[in-house]
């Protein structure tokens, strides 16, 4: 097992829905990539029994957390709380990629 991963090695594009990737899932957490190219959303959405993070890497985004929304760049954290209605379009000229974590992963 790789203890040590560097998230550039994973990035990708799709042309019709944002590219999204695991790089590590355990019993009580996963990790994940999500990349959005300019223009692509990921729908607002919700998990109940699990919490979620972002953590924007590269790019720039408006988030969507509960009735909050608000617009974050590299260095930001974002977090959805299990239940909690979440989404996120990338608003930028660059790639969005953000580092993902949901625990508990799902099953």
């Amino acid at each position: 097992m790789n203890h040590f991963l560097n998230w550039q090695e994973h990035v990708g594009t799709q042309a019709e829905k944002f590219y999204k990737t695991a790089l590590w899932q355990g019993e009580h957490v996963m990790v994940g990539l999500n990349c959005l190219e300019p223009g692509q959303t990921q729908k607002v959405h919700a998990h109940d029994g699990a919490d979620k993070f972002y953590f924007v890497l590269e790019g720039h985004g408006k988030f969507t957390v509960g009735d909050q929304e608000k617009e974050a760049d590299a260095g930001s954290l974002v977090v959805a709380p299990s239940g909690v209605p979440h989404g996120v379009a990338n608003v930028g000229d660059v790639r969005l990629s953000l580092l993902v974590a949901i625990a508990p992963p799902f099953k």
